[in-house]
């Protein structure tokens, strides 16, 4: 195999990981959900409390450029002007494909049931409850009572 051709294996392969190292910061939680036992079932109850989750993902333009310049250095042989200059091209499209921001939201509504039992439910974008209000849970999900 050529010097040319291992480089570029290793490039493709090196790529995906240094980008994803440097590039961006994103956090998110989960929530576990389980389905109840019988159809005909309600449970009624009280809104106790609504938080906000926000989920920021930032870009990070200096570990895109970090990124890029050790892979175009690399790609372009490893020494001399070809090298510099693809370590300044690989830099320059790193902190560009790194840069930007984006934000959800979401809303963790508290129900407090009549029978003494809580209940988490999650809500993308809006919640569609407000702390006081008379909910009642069944198969199709949470409403308004």
């Amino acid at each position: 195999m050529s010097p040319r051709r291992s480089r570029f294996l290793a490039t493709v392969t090196l790529l995906p990981l240094l980008t994803a190292m440097s590039c961006a910061t994103t956090t998110t939680t989960s929530t576990t959900w389980s389905a109840p036992s019988s159809p005909g079932w309600a449970r009624y109850g009280n809104v106790e409390s609504i938080q906000e989750i926000v989920q920021r993902t930032e870009g990070n333009p200096a570990g895109g450029a970090l990124a890029g310049a050790l892979i175009g250095g690399f790609l372009f042989g490893g020494r001399g002007h070809a090298s510099l200059l693809g370590a300044a091209g690989g830099a320059a499209l790193g902190a560009a494909a790194s840069q930007g921001s984006a934000e959800a939201r979401s809303y963790h509504v508290l129900v407090r049931f009549d029978d003494g039992g809580y209940g988490v439910f999650v809500y993308r974008g809006y919640s569609p409850f407000r702390p006081a209000d008379r909910v009642v849970l069944t198969a199709q999900g949470l409403s308004r009572s």
